[in-house]
């Protein structure tokens, strides 16, 4: 029997309830025992991959092509686990199948209601999670904060889980506990309003996180267990911290594997820190730095800069980093001021490597495409990632093959030169609007040419990465590109279609149809960013 832990958030948003739920897997995994976890997002959408990056976040892809949350990704890196479907679920999920039941006589006659058939449905899904991995501890993060009309029901699950399994399940409630700088005081009382909101759906949490700009001190911890019911001992303090990846070690200062070990009666079967550790030794003993920059239009957010759109290349980017014992300096690049101001692309002599990461649209591109020449030509290690590489055939085809009117069809409709265009089968979706997780999606084969930059950097020819994109690059163009020098250093071997680019006589200029981001880990950084990050570093 798997033992369950859910974990809620309270107060307000954007805590950081997918890295303590992240930072607690790496702890148990580190004791010896076999974890999974599951995100919970309370949204009618059926998947994350209609939702809008700068007010949700980055769009992560699993293997088996399910668009989802960032926390995901959080999973994968801090676990080194590959997550599946199966570890995301939404609100649209799972009304979606209890009307499918429904329609299909599954309920034997019976009305069909919120509660129970809506609980007993998410439940169904984690026992499925818990079945299918064999884990011995399933992780399951509610998204929201509690008191929402959003995740109400997603608590009714926990709590109609806990009555099945007493001795099984476990609350933690990862609360934000505020210093307002005119009081200078941290403050407990929105934390005990958070718990009392978790008792009316009857749910009494076991530990409490408390997530501040500081450490949590003694008087403040014996409030919270006065008030919110839980022993001194179980309430983790979560100070604000530099690197995400030091928070399992600030966890277990407080102990919290032996807190939550000791409420199921285990023990550690091992203590394997060592390698953790390290990684963050190096995290927090980097003083030299390798400026890299991201062109990219998803991170504006009124006068805020949101870069969890980006959040697996921003990972991906540090990971390569701590490999040279380097600290990555992340510059944000807009690509519009480009097509404002020419003057300003000079910047970009300033960095040791360039960015052009997914997106879609019209918008900055131009741009971009400036930003892709002037690395091209001025020796600027280019890594380019989905719409990145697109758009780097685009700029050789105008600028090296003189095809003046070369571009995207997703942009111009009616380009002479369509060098890239849309996938044929996607032509029918588009046309039906079919777009929700309609795009090639999740890991596809990719066959590596020998001799080249990206051969080395693997170690190997026969691939396989994640991908989510509509358009590709048009084989009718394919002979003209390679006989001016693009080289076409990666093919789908079942439908022929290019998925790298690279060009010789560069540093390194090296560009994939898909995200490379998403398989990096903090201990094993995604060889092609660690190659950018190498030829950065000369």
């Amino acid at each position: 029997m798997s033992k369950y832990i859910f974990i809620t958030g309270g107060v307000m948003s954007g805590i950081g309830k997918g890295i303590a739920t992240a930072s607690l897997g790496k702890i148990l995994q580190s004791k010896g025992f076999e974890v999974t976890a599951i995100k919970i997002d309370p949204y009618i959408n059926i998947d994350a991959g209609t939702m809008n990056p700068i007010e949700h976040g980055e769009v992560f892809v699993t293997d088996d092509g399910l668009e989802t949350d960032q926390d995901i990704g959080h999973y994968e890196r801090f676990l080194d686990r590959n997550m599946t479907a199966d570890n995301y679920m939404t609100t649209g999920q799972v009304y979606e199948t209890v009307i499918h039941k429904e329609r299909n006589l599954e309920y034997g006659g019976k009305c069909v209601e919120v509660v129970p058939h809506i609980p007993e449905e998410v439940m169904r899904r984690i026992y499925r999670v818990s079945h299918q991995s064999k884990a011995e501890f399933v992780l399951i993060e509610i998204g929201g904060t509690v008191g929402e009309y959003q995740n109400m029901l997603f608590l009714e699950a926990a709590r109609m889980l806990k009555l099945r399994h007493p001795k099984d399940v476990l609350f933690i409630l990862v609360s934000y506990l505020p210093v307002p700088q005119i009081i200078g005081e941290m403050k407990t009382k929105p934390t005990q309003y958070a718990t009392r909101t978790l008792n009316s759906a009857g749910i009494q949490p076991d530990i409490i996180i408390a997530r501040s700009e500081f450490s949590l001190d003694e008087p403040r911890k014996r409030k919270i267990s006065v008030f919110c019911n839980v022993a001194p001992e179980d309430v983790i303090s979560a100070p604000d911290i530099e690197s995400i990846y030091e928070v399992p070690l600030n966890f277990e200062k407080d102990n919290l594997s032996q807190r939550i070990l000791s409420k199921f009666n285990l023990r550690a079967k091992k203590k394997d820190f060592r390698e953790w550790r390290n990684l963050v030794k190096v995290i927090k003993n980097n003083s030299q730095k390798i400026n890299i920059g991201i062109v990219g239009k998803y991170f504006a957010t009124g006068n805020f800069t949101l870069s969890d759109s980006y959040i697996s290349i921003i990972e991906a980017v540090k990971h390569a980093g701590w490999h040279f014992h380097r600290k990555p300096n992340i510059k944000w690049l807009n690509s519009e001021e480009y097509e404002k101001n020419s003057q300003k692309i000079k910047e970009l002599r300033e960095l040791d490597g360039l960015i052009v990461p997914g997106g879609y649209g019209e918008r900055g591109v131009e741009g971009k495409i400036k930003a892709i020449e002037f690395a091209r030509k001025n020796k600027i290690p280019y890594l380019g990632l989905c719409y990145g590489m697109q758009l780097a055939v685009i700029e050789f085809a105008r600028n090296v093959c003189k095809m003046n009117m070369a571009h995207t069809t997703e942009i111009n409709p009616n380009t002479k030169h369509p060098v890239i265009d849309l996938m044929s089968e996607q032509k029918a979706k588009i046309q039906k609007k079919d777009y929700g997780g309609s795009m090639r999606l999740g890991a596809y084969l990719c066959q590596i040419a020998k001799g080249t930059r990206v051969q080395k950097a693997y170690g190997q020819t026969n691939i396989s990465e994640r991908h989510r994109h509509r358009y590709e690059v048009n084989n009718d163009f394919r002979l003209d590109l390679e006989k001016r020098g693009l080289v076409i250093a990666g093919l789908n071997p079942q439908r022929n279609l290019v998925e790298i680019i690279e060009l010789k006589n560069h540093p390194f200029f090296i560009a994939t149809q898909f995200h490379p981001e998403f398989k990096s880990r903090p201990l094993r950084p995604h060889p092609l960013f660690r190659e950018f990050v190498k030829a950065g570093l000369k």
